[in-house]
């Protein structure tokens, strides 16, 4: 696979761009299909019940409404940083665009750090009893070091762990098909909503968890320029993958759903597990439970990418001190933002329940999504200097009503998220204020 590299600018080496189509279309489905479908499913079935395909059909209409967005602006602004940039030309609010930025990093670091505890938790304790802090951090360390090591080693692992994930969902539904075959499990229960809340506050709140398990496409546009050509190859990618990943996501529910009572998938921290156990148990659980280990890797290293690479852009942009931006002159890679993000997600696994946080990583990312949708439209008074994809006026407009809406408490959700998020966008105006005046000086200095 050829290199190309681009042409350094202020002095600075710039990033590779390796990625080809193949290989983008492989980081899409291999975010997508992370760690939250493996550990996920239970906790949406306890909200919905056992129509647990539901939420993620409709997750998947919500996402795909943004990631026409999403491709309307990475073609016309074909840079890292993603919904931070497209902010940041939308309405020139310095402070609104960190705080968007903020959101979307802490995403990624959340989806990480959850990753790291998922990886310690029940999957791995088939194997081995062990410190669940210490694994999770070594974890990230581990995960550092692949990222520091170059997109091109990150990019190619990638291709195996997604071929490795890939390979125990099949397994998940070719379990599932075999079981209806042989008249296993129960129709039944695909239909039944069974939720304290009612059926909209079921389906919804269901939904809204859900949709993390749908969102990765975005993290895509902070690869850019480490893409070869991604004004024409970026719409086909996300949107393909997000295709693939959504029928492999109903297919797995509908074979959960089929095979395990709603109160087994709820009350288990390795849900998948339970279906091969109850659909094929001469399946070896063990091999499953690597399978599982393995995706978990795949997710923590792509959200950690991003979360570097948005820093980076950020940097490059001129938001945060230009500390932010620095790449290794050998490696190419931005070892500053990789550094960061790497002792904030240890620090984040070590102060919080990650384990919780999935309803307050899709909310963080309802958020951003609503204020993307918008964004594409007052960009539309921005002509680009080349052609490039345009969304029809209608789904941005749409994408942002329904971003809004699931990010709202009329969903049911749990108010705790609210109060996660509101601590974390605190912190990100602290460090907002004391980055303006670390750009302050500098200007000055």
């Amino acid at each position: 696979m050829s290199t190309t590299v681009t042409p350094e600018r202020d002095g600075e080496p710039q990033l590779a761009r390796v990625m080809g189509p193949k290989l983008l279309l492989l980081f899409v489905v291999g975010d997508i299909l992370g760690a939250s479908i493996y550990s996920l499913t239970g906790k949406v079935a306890g909200l919905v019940g056992g129509a647990l395909w539901l939420p993620f059909l409709i997750a998947f209409a919500l996402a795909f409404l943004t990631a026409f967005s999403y491709l309307e602006l990475v073609g016309k602004y074909p840079r890292a940083a993603g919904a931070a940039l497209y902010t940041h030309r939308a309405f020139g609010v310095h402070l609104l665009t960190f705080l968007v930025a903020f959101a979307v990093m802490c995403s990624g670091i959340t989806s990480a750090a959850s990753a790291a505890e998922a990886f310690s938790g029940d999957y791995l304790q088939e194997f081995v009893s062990a410190p669940e802090s210490l694994v999770a951090f070594g974890f990230l360390a581990l995960i550092a070091v692949i990222n520091f090591r170059g997109v091109g080693v990150s990019v190619k692992l990638n291709v195996l762990l997604t071929a490795v994930e890939l390979t125990g969902l099949l397994v998940v539904i070719a379990v599932g098909f075999l079981a209806v075959v042989q008249g296993a499990g129960e129709p039944a229960r695909l239909l039944e909503v069974n939720s304290e809340a009612g059926v909209f506050f079921g389906v919804t709140s269901a939904t809204a968890l859900a949709f993390f398990s749908l969102v990765g496409f975005e993290d895509s546009v902070n690869m850019v320029e480490e893409t070869r050509d991604p004004v024409r190859i970026f719409p086909r990618a996300i949107l393909t993958g997000i295709v693939i990943c959504a029928a492999i996501y109903l297919l797995v529910a509908v074979a959960s759903s089929l095979l395990v009572p709603v109160h087994v998938l709820a009350g288990s921290t390795a849900p998948l597990l339970e279906v091969v156990r109850a659909g094929a148990p001469w399946f070896p659980l063990l091999a499953f439970a690597a399978i599982a280990l393995f995706s978990v890797v795949n997710s923590a290293l792509i959200n950690m990418m991003m979360a570097s690479r948005l820093l980076y852009g950020m940097a490059r942009e001129g938001l945060i001190p230009a500390a932010f931006g620095t790449v290794h002159r050998t490696r190419r890679t931005p070892w500053a933002a990789i550094l960061f993000t790497s002792l904030l997600g240890i620090g984040l696994v070590a102060a919080l329940d990650i384990s919780a946080l999935g309803g307050t990583t899709s909310l963080l990312l309802l958020i951003v999504f609503a204020v993307v949708n918008v964004a594409v439209l007052v960009l539309r008074r921005e002509p680009a200097d080349h052609e490039h994809f345009r969304a029809p006026t209608a789904v941005p407009v749409l994408g942002a009503l329904s971003c809004a809406f699931f990010a709202s408490p009329l969903t049911g959700r749990d108010p705790a998220e609210y109060v996660v998020v509101a601590v974390l966008l605190g912190t990100g105006l602290v460090f907002w204020g004391l980055n303006q005046l670390a750009l302050r000086r500098g200007r000055s200095g």
